[in-house]
């Protein structure tokens, strides 16, 4: 890698570094929360696109409020993956902890939910709300989604909730998802994906790549990164499909000209659920205190 391309690497990741950061300490200090394009929580109250209405209100009842204003997803993993108890759970990219604490509820009596961030901001959040919600089988981890500081094959579900998106080395995340996952485990996350081309004015804008869109993986780039990490049965389930006039305050507020790009950019992003499962017998793959080949 050229020192251009891995000091692009490290500017992206401060940049979300940053602002994920930053989202946190709002909510910590009362001063509001933000969605993921930079608007409003994903609470039943947002009117983003994007953002509102991911938890219905039973959802909401189950966790700290702190925890809701910090989300900062385009999806709701907990609600489509299929958890059960006694599983182990990781969320890659987990902030304020909503999908942790829903999640662990899901996987008791036995179960335990893994949440990972590289924020310490969001981490502290996380921890408090574990801390209000009660919730003992819960553990926050400190690390990058591309480098996940758990053994191989020790998890049964990886969930994410539109985070994978904002990562620029989006094939070692997947490899990385690949190794911690048990044999026969699931991937099964929430993420911002595009359909055909994307203008550049978008791809370009740092703004928007914290916001969503700019590190989207158009849909078939998405399918085939799956496979070539080793995953089986990959699916992309379209949740929201999104038009120009639902972005013009964001694309407009991003410094680009919405009526000029609107023929490239309509109906051309979505949130997507995507499911993946690593082969029960994959070659190499540990399935047991000896390894099955």
């Amino acid at each position: 890698m050229s020192d251009n391309a891995v000091s692009s690497l490290v500017n992206v990741k401060n940049v979300v570094k940053e602002k994920y950061g930053e989202a946190a300490l709002r909510v910590t200090n009362k001063t509001g929360g933000s969605g993921c394009c930079g608007s409003a929580p994903s609470s039943g109250l947002s009117s983003d696109p994007i953002t509102a209405n991911l938890y219905d209100a039973s959802e909401a009842s189950q966790i700290p409020e702190d925890a809701m204003l910090a989300s900062l997803g385009c999806g709701n993993p907990t609600a489509l993956a299929k958890l059960s108890p006694g599983e182990i759970v990781l969320d890659l990219g987990s902030g304020g902890g909503i999908d942790v604490l829903l999640s662990a509820r899901r996987v008791s009596p036995g179960g335990k939910a893994y949440g990972l961030d590289m924020t310490d901001e969001m981490l502290a959040l996380a921890n408090e709300n574990k801390r209000k919600a009660g919730a003992e089988n819960v553990e926050f981890l400190k690390g990058e989604i591309e480098n996940i500081p758990l053994p191989d094959n020790s998890v049964d579900v990886i969930i994410s909730n539109c985070v994978i998106n904002l990562s620029s080395d989006k094939d070692r995340v997947l490899r990385e998802a690949f190794r911690v996952l048990k044999p026969g485990g699931r991937f099964a996350v929430s993420d911002v994906v595009t359909r055909g081309e994307i203008a550049p004015e978008i791809r370009q804008n740092i703004l928007a790549w914290v916001g969503c869109v700019a590190g989207a993986l158009d849909e078939i780039d998405y399918r085939h990164k799956l496979s070539a990490a080793g995953f089986e049965q990959v699916e992309i389930e379209p949740t929201r499909v999104y038009r120009i006039e639902e972005a013009r305050e964001f694309l407009s507020a991003s410094g680009i000209d919405v009526d000029a790009i609107a023929a490239q950019v309509d109906e051309k992003f979505l949130s997507a659920f995507v499911r993946a499962v690593k082969p029960k017998a994959a070659k190499g793959a540990c399935c047991g205190p000896t390894c099955c080949n």
